[in-house]
């Protein structure tokens, strides 16, 4: 795996090739749950933005959230912001050197801790994101359903099973970025390329010629839905009425149009003279809901103070940490 991964492997992503582990952790935050061509834009700003962690740590919280608006699961960038400071704080502006280290940090789980302890101080651990999942389960045609996560604690221990002997400790950068290469590359969800494979001839799930059934999970997000109504207040001078929004709860920590549970609430929020436009309403859908967003329009003095919030102009929006939706929506 290891000489595959050096001649076959992704060798030109920008957050490859480098044992700088504030470069590495960013890249494993970001791709969390977002594919790669999603993620190099927003990677080049950060670092463009943010150049260490100690940068990182000392920006306000809102310029974070900013340079991340329309990457999504902004859970992430708030974690991103506070573990950089907890890095400056407790380790001196220098990343931990091992797995259980970096698990004390805010938003890095044992996955992430391990691929940093791996690839950046050559730590003999094991990741297990999605694809290193898959690729282990039909390797080994595991059959257990990964639902259960006592099952996939076993699969784990694979994993670590088959982790390069420790006297090939220098091995493990390339090993660990190989397999996750195998599962992105040649191991795929639907028609994974076996015969391309540098495994094939270790894996049972290909003997059996049916590596399509692996791995095996059950258990179904259930999808909820909501109707939620945007108050899209504009000042007579062009100015929007934004709100930080609580956390928990969706968007927390963005500015946002304020956000009501009914139409009433809405209209009962504003003077009673206002007359409100209901403009088209829009589906938003997040990963286990779908939004249903309701603009309603209004105009008001630009001395209207009526709820939490601030009057922005057009031309500070962009140094806001809007939600996507928000963001497009204001651009109309």
């Amino acid at each position: 795996m290891v000489r595959w991964q050096k001649t076959h492997g992704r060798n030109t992503l920008p957050w490859q090739n480098t044992r700088d582990p504030y470069r590495v952790w960013l890249s494993e935050i970001m791709l969390q749950q977002t594919q790669v061509a999603a993620v190099l834009g927003y990677y080049e700003r950060f670092l463009s933005r943010f150049q260490d962690v100690r940068a990182l740590a000392a920006a306000p919280q809102d310029d974070v959230l900013a340079l991340w608006s329309g990457l999504g699961y902004y859970s992430r960038a708030r974690n991103l912001h506070a573990c950089a400071q907890q890095v400056v704080e407790r380790f001196g502006g220098e990343f931990p050197r091992t797995a259980q280290e970096l698990q004390t940090l805010p938003g890095i789980g044992p996955s992430t801790a391990a691929a940093v302890a791996s690839f950046c101080f050559g730590e003999r651990v094991a990741i297990f994101d999605g694809n290193v999942k898959r690729v282990l389960s039909r390797v080994l045609a595991y059959g257990e359903d990964l639902a259960s996560s006592a099952n996939e604690r076993v699969l784990w221990d694979h994993a670590r099973e088959l982790l390069p002997a420790r006297e090939l400790k220098e091995s493990m950068p390339r090993y660990t970025q190989g397999i996750m290469d195998i599962g992105a590359t040649v191991c795929l969800p639907r028609n994974p390329s076996c015969l391309l494979c540098p495994v094939q001839s270790d894996c049972a799930a290909a003997r059996e010629g049916q590596p399509q059934n692996y791995p095996v999970k059950t258990k179904k997000l259930k999808r909820t839905s909501e109707s939620l109504w945007l108050l899209h207040a504009r000042a007579d001078d062009g100015q929007v009425w934004l709100q930080k929004r609580p956390t928990p709860g969706v968007w927390a920590g963005l500015y946002c149009l304020p956000v009501f549970g009914s139409r009433e609430a809405l209209a009962a929020a504003v003077p009673g003279s206002s007359e409100l436009r209901d403009a088209e309403p829009f589906l938003h859908v997040l990963t286990h809901k779908d939004l249903h967003l309701h603009p309603v329009e209004v105009v008001l003095p630009a001395s209207w103070k009526g709820m939490a919030g601030a009057w922005f102009a057009g031309k500070k929006w962009p140094e806001l940490g809007l939600p996507s939706p928000i963001r497009k929506l204001l651009s109309r």
